[in-house]
């Protein structure tokens, strides 16, 4: 037994190195014919591991990758075929027929003549040649080159067909008519002759004969969904829709477990919008067949379109269970929580939907309303902007962008989102409203106007075509027929916030607050639940400071929306002057809460409590605003000012008020400041510059004067800071300072 054992090894490693070869490719061809793929491309790359340079071996490996569909490995491997073993024809014919799918047909059409120098007769590549001609604008050629197929192999029906296709578009119907005469009678009991002259009567509207060839397709091939989904389309053509869906009913029970048959009922009702009758199908497919992923995607994404989010989140949640990488699940995930309001949580998973598919338009489209929702707007763009660099006609993405552009008068992106609705929706309205906004702002009102009206033709109820029609009558001084599109567009769309501003606007214009305050409290009554106009209302009565009326709006505003931090701020104001500072107080506290990014409420909130004599609070609430915004004026000032008076750092305190002194240099408040620093160090000169500047803007301020008095006196400057303190005193008989000035001055009159 160990004898014999020793004889095996030794003959297995005698064995050569051709041979093991040899042993893997007929291993690997063995596979292939038993239609196992993945496990001869296994065995033909072991083949090549022991020979790189085989060029049988690089062959039949690329056959294996064109029958799993993956092109760019069979096109690498053909390419190297064809570069071991120039003369394996069928090897370049393989490579011809990849270049020519992958829409390379010059490429295609060099190589097919190639292989038609050394094989004549080569009917495939004539084909290829033809056909790349008609691609590449040349049909003249394609012609020619299709009846030189012809006269090849006379008695095939693909070449045939070929030159029926470039007869019809030359528009030779009779000899096209002919030539697929001519196929079919070559090959009856073969689907696609039946199939393209089905096709060729149907666009002739010769529908009974269009009828009769799919049958005869459908006869030839009864195991070929294509037939039946043809004959479908021509009912549908034909205006029997009757008929079109019998037919993909019967296509549906002929197959019940055949994806291609199955769907087929299911997908014309997607495709011809009826999207109840599409939902149920689906619905009930996904019942039948649950491991039919892409089945459940379509179902998941009518889910989603009806508003029926839960369920489709619950489906998708199944989904990455089984694949958590799916990009087409995190995606699906991704739109489900942008719909719930979740965007901040839908950003992750659609970063690495988009990560794990960059070329997937929906992904990026949907991280842009993520990013959007999350005020990340720059962001929002970029997505949306290789969206439709992806899907140019992906309509969705280009209103956003429009919507983006409108927001930033950015005139080019408008322009670009218009030429792609003219482009790829030419009867929608919104091309129309766009290049309209377009017009208006480049000031040709006349063109404008036209589009507007023709936007309202077509969609009367467009509550935005009347606020855009508004601001032109606007901008022709037609004051009351803009009114009447504003009120128009309210009617449409009683949300309509921009109509209602501009009606305010125009009634402040014309210096009627009370009945600009009156319109909005209707139209209040009219969407009570519209923040927007509670807080409009809010703005309104505060401008007449009605602040008791106002407090209430703001806080309906705040209930409504939480993200409105301007409304957070000014209900926090009219508390404060309502003499409720504790509540205004715990305003501030909740703004920092829900924005902790947001200097202005620590600036407010230090301004309360300053006035509150809190000047310890008030100067961590500055210096937690300059944390944030570290050029902040008002906190930059305030503390500085603080800092001189409560003895802190003199040197920082200057820093400060020259931060403040830079931001606003017309406010005689920062020019005191900086003046008060300055005299705290020492630099009386630069003092007195700044406060002679304040008094000159704000003369009846006691406190500018007495500083300004102060540093003549420090100065020597006896005379000038006398009329100073005089002035001071004058204007403010009873502040704090008053005895001591009284001293001061005195003591003057004694020198």
């Amino acid at each position: 037994m160990l004898l014999a054992a020793a004889l095996l090894m030794s003959a297995g490693c005698l064995r050569s190195p051709a041979q093991k070869k040899q042993r893997y490719f007929d291993s690997g061809k063995a596979y292939f014919e038993k239609g196992k793929y993945p496990e001869a491309i296994i065995q033909f790359q072991n083949a090549l591991q022991v020979d790189k340079n085989f060029a049988a071996g690089h062959y039949q490996l690329a056959r294996c990758f064109i029958q799993q569909g993956l092109w760019a490995d069979a096109y690498r491997e053909l390419t190297r075929a064809t570069e071991l073993e120039p003369d394996n024809q069928q090897a370049q014919l393989e490579l011809t027929k990849l270049l020519f799918a992958a829409r390379r047909f010059a490429d295609a059409k060099d190589h097919a003549k190639a292989i038609l120098e050394k094989e004549p007769n080569q009917v495939v590549a004539q084909l290829i040649v033809a056909n790349s001609d008609a691609l590449l604008g040349n049909l003249p050629a394609a012609l020619q080159e299709a009846q030189r197929a012809v006269e090849m192999d006379p008695n095939q029906s693909p070449p045939y067909l070929s030159l029926a296709t470039f007869q019809e578009k030359n528009q030779q119907l009779p000899a096209a008519e002919q030539s697929l005469q001519k196929a079919v009678s070559l090959d009856p009991k073969s689907a696609p002759p039946h199939l393209a002259f089905g096709s060729f009567y149907q666009r002739r509207q010769r529908w009974a004969e269009a009828e009769a060839e799919f049958l005869a397709a459908a006869k030839s091939a009864p195991n070929d969904s294509i037939s039946r989904t043809s004959l479908a389309a021509l009912y549908v053509a034909w205006g029997k829709k009757d008929r079109a869906e019998q037919t993909l009913r019967e296509t549906k029970t002929a197959k019940p477990n055949d994806p291609a048959w199955y769907r087929a009922l299911a997908d014309y009702y997607l495709s011809s919008h009826e999207s109840e009758k599409a939902a149920a199908e689906f619905a009930s497919l996904h019942l039948e067949h649950p491991t039919d992923f892409g089945v459940t995607k379509i179902y998941i994404l009518l889910l989603l379109d009806k508003q029926q989010v839960d369920q489709a989140m619950n489906l998708t949640e199944e989904l990455l269970k089984q694949n958590p990488k799916d990009t087409e699940s995190l995606t699906l995930k991704g739109r489900g929580l942008n719909l719930q309001g979740k965007s901040p949580e839908a950003v992750p998973i659609l970063e690495a939907a988009v990560r794990g598919n960059p070329e997937s338009p929906a992904g990026h489209f949907q991280l842009g309303l993520a990013y959007s929702r999350t005020d990340n707007s720059s962001s929002a763009e970029k997505e949306w902007r290789e969206a439709v660099r992806l899907r140019p006609g992906m309509l969705d993405a280009q209103g956003e962008l429009a919507n983006l552009a409108l927001k930033k008068n950015d005139i080019e992106l408008l322009e670009q989102s218009a030429a792609a609705w003219f482009k790829y929706a030419p009867s929608a309205p919104q091309g129309y409203l766009m290049r309209g906004v377009l017009r208006t702002q480049r000031g040709d009102l006349t063109g404008a106007e036209v589009d507007l009206l023709h936007v309202i033709g077509l969609a009367p109820e467009n509550a935005t075509a009347h606020t855009r029609l508004g601001h032109v009558r606007f901008l022709q001084k037609r004051f009351n027929e803009a009114q009447q599109q504003y009120e128009k567009a309210l009617e449409c769309d009683p949300s309509s916030e921009e109509a209602l501003r501009q009606i305010a606007s125009m009634l402040l214009a014309q210096k009627q607050l009370d009945k600009a305050v009156q319109r909005v409290q209707l139209q209040v009554t009219k969407a009570p639940d519209d923040g927007n106009y509670h807080f409009l209302l809010g703005q309104l009565l505060l401008s007449e400071h009605r602040t008791s009326e106002a407090m209430p709006e703001f806080a309906k505003t705040i209930e409504l929306d939480k993200t409105n931090e301007v409304a957070l701020l000014l209900l926090a104001q009219t508390q404060q002057e309502s003499g409720r500072p504790d509540e205004a107080a715990l305003t501030y506290e909740r703004s920092m809460r829900e924005l902790p990014k947001d200097a202005r409420a620590y600036v407010a909130f230090g301004l309360l409590e300053e006035g509150r004599g809190k000047w310890q609070h008030s100067e961590n609430l500055y210096h937690k605003a300059l944390d944030l915004q570290p050029n902040e004026a008002t906190a930059a000032n305030n503390l500085s000012y603080l800092l001189i008076q409560h003895g802190g750092d003199s040197n920082y305190a200057l820093s400060l008020a020259q931060i403040a002194r830079r931001a606003m240099p017309e406010s005689p408040n920062t020019a005191d400041t900086l003046a008060w620093a300055y005299f705290k160090n020492g630099i009386y000169d630069s003092s007195i510059a700044l406060l002679r500047e304040a008094v000159k803007d704000a003369p009846k301020n006691p406190t500018y004067h007495y500083h300004l008095a102060l540093a003549y006196q420090k100065s020597n400057q006896p005379a000038l800071a006398k009329n100073s303190f005089r002035r001071a005193l004058e204007l403010a008989p009873n502040s704090p300072q008053a005895a001591e000035i009284r001293q001061t001055l005195d003591e003057l009159a004694a020198n």
